[in-house]
């Protein structure tokens, strides 16, 4: 039933006092009075030897759906306690085995986002940092994958002396290494921590029971905020709490009493049934908030604040509530938002029919389209059923292109065909990684002649190889992790368009591609009129690429929507929209 481990506790100077720990097993099938001996440990270990450090951490897990916005909760949590002067980071735990979000195709996870520190993670960080403004590392994302990596190279190397490793203690120990980690080196006032998938997967327990340890061991320093889901049955015409209790009774049977319900909802909530819902669940009526659907995603911290959520938090941490703060700059940027009326209309040309598989370039365009005073209206186009006798009749009608990213062959033709529609016809085009590549292409095929110019990812036979792999990728064998990933430093050429939408001459933005630019083409490409006007100061190797007698026509290496936030949008973005709207 449960299995009582030793731990060497230090003191200054000599002092060692061996001490146990309770771990428990199976929580939901202890009797009262184990249940009673393993709290009263806990309460003795935190009572008596806390850490040292007094970060605070907020655990947001979920129930009975996903996909019900735990991480743009867990943003917005972040966003309100930023507001009143605390220092805060966010961190993802992914119950998938992979290592990272790398290797997946978007259908099967959406969009991989990179952290500057050249971590694959996922889009929920993208979130994150949209929200806040924060740089997340590899540190602020965590999957079961990476967790048994490191704890199975650890007993490759004997680091466990020759014990059983077992998930308790040895894999919940290193998850609770990892989500106490930031907090003990960064120096932040609170690690907001959540946790991917929906209670009762069997993938997410060890997570779980990770967070019950700690909330015994930080006591009054975490809280649990809960995010379930409160249906409406049309035919009965009412909103239904059965799946919040179940879903918060499957958290009690783990060990976690959750401190504060979100509960997502398409109806509002009356009084009465929030009441219902505190009394069921075991929590106070004032930590009852609902989260009703918004027109978009940043009036959530709003509707949150309005509700109180960051003050029942810092409450429930006995900490110093104070004034609500204004939120000043997010409120101008909303009240800009709800203005706008007059719409921009953007093609995006990509092979992934779902919108996570573009949801930073989604949400770029969004910003840049308030900032301009416009609303952004995105219309995917599916660059597979791209021909030359229908590109017109798909194109024709919007402002402005963007090329899309992407990996592999599928719906490359498609986009080649975008990119020379947009060229020849003057209108407004963003190509971004692969679709800078595909601009590349293009170029090479219908102004410089080489009929059959590519990139060698999507014809290794191509006589006129004009993206082209690099020497230090050509031996690379596994997929994972093995790109140029991360923030990458890129000069701007005097006098270039780009180097005027920067007002700069040296810039930094993340990559995630594995293929260049062939420098061997560089100088027919500059006599023909498409000028490389952004290189990386080391490598030379060309990141940036514009036609200027174009209106607007630029192509990306890196991926500058990983860099747009609320407060900060991306002037690439800015600018392209403001092109569009001169369309």
């Amino acid at each position: 039933m449960y299995t009582f481990l030793t731990a060497d506790i230090y003191f200054s100077g000599c002092l060692t006092q061996r001490i146990g720990e309770l771990w428990l097993y199976n929580i939901s099938k202890m009797s009262v009075y184990q249940r009673f001996i393993s709290n009263f440990a806990a309460e003795t270990l935190n009572k008596y030897f806390s850490p040292v450090t007094d970060t605070k951490y907020i655990f947001v897990t979920g129930g009975v759906a996903s996909s019900l916005g735990k991480g743009i909760i867990a943003a917005s949590i972040g966003k309100l306690l930023q507001a009143r002067g605390y220092n805060i980071t966010i961190q993802k735990f992914d119950p998938y085995i992979n290592i990272d979000p790398g290797t997946l195709n978007p259908y099967e996870h959406g969009e991989c986002y990179v952290t500057d520190d050249g971590q694959e993670t996922d889009l929920d960080l993208g979130h994150y940092e949209r929200f806040t403004g924060i740089k997340t590392t590899r540190y602020n994302n965590f999957t079961t994958g990476r967790i048994y990596q490191s704890v199975i190279e650890k007993e490759r190397r004997g680091d466990y002396l020759g014990k059983t490793i077992q998930v308790i203690p040895h894999i919940t120990d290193e998850i609770k290494r990892d989500m106490l980690y930031l907090g003990k080196k960064g120096g932040y006032d609170f690690v907001i921590t959540e946790i991917g998938g929906t209670v009762g997967d069997i993938e997410s327990q060890p997570f779980l029971e990770a967070i019950r340890q700690l909330k015994w061991e930080l006591g009054r320093r975490a809280v649990c905020v809960h995010l379930t889901y409160v249906p409406y049955l049309a035919a009965a015409g009412e909103l239904k709490t059965k799946p919040t209790q179940h879903s918060v009774k499957e958290l009690l049977s783990i060990g976690i009493q959750p401190d504060i319900l979100v509960l997502r909802t398409e109806h509002p909530l009356g009084l009465n049934l929030r009441r219902k819902i505190a009394n069921f669940c075991n929590v106070s009526q004032d930590a009852v908030v609902q989260s009703l659907d918004m027109p978009t995603i940043y009036e959530v911290p709003l509707r949150m604040q309005e509700q109180g959520l960051d003050a029942t938090i810092l409450r429930k941490l006995d900490m110093e509530v104070g004034e609500t703060p204004g939120l000043g700059p997010w409120r101008s940027f909303l009240d800009r938002r709800h203005k706008a009326t007059t719409e921009v209309h953007v093609a995006l040309v990509g092979k992934y029919d779902l919108q996570d598989a573009y949801k930073s370039i989604l949400e770029s365009l969004s910003q840049a389209g308030t900032y301009n005073d416009r609303k952004v209206k995105c219309h995917f186009v599916n660059s597979e059923k791209i021909t030359t006798e229908n590109v017109k009749e798909l194109l024709d009608s919007y402002d402005g292109i963007i090329v899309c990213p992407g990996f592999g062959q599928r719906g490359t033709e498609g986009k080649i065909l975008a990119a020379q529609f947009g060229r020849e016809n003057n209108v407004p085009t963003f190509g971004i990684c692969l679709g800078m590549q595909m601009m590349v292409a293009e170029f090479a095929r219908n102004v410089l002649g080489y009929s059959d110019a590519n990139s060698v990812e999507l014809d290794p036979k191509t006589t006129h190889n004009v993206i082209d792999i690099m020497e230090d990728q050509k031996d690379i064998t596994n997929m994972g992790g093995t790109m140029r990933l991360g923030g990458y430093e890129c000069g701007l050429r005097e006098g270039s368009k780009v180097a005027s939408i920067y007002g700069t001459s040296t810039i930094r933005e993340r990559h995630r591609h594995r293929y260049e630019f062939n420098n061997d083409y560089k100088e027919a490409y500059e006599a023909a009129g498409m000028l490389c006007v952004g290189t990386n100061p080391d490598t030379d190797l060309v990141e940036i690429v514009e036609v200027p007698s174009h209106r607007w026509y630029i192509g990306t290496q890196f991926h500058p929507e990983y860099s747009s936030t609320v407060l900060k949008p991306h002037p690439l973005f800015l600018d392209f929209v403001k092109a569009c709207m001169k369309a």
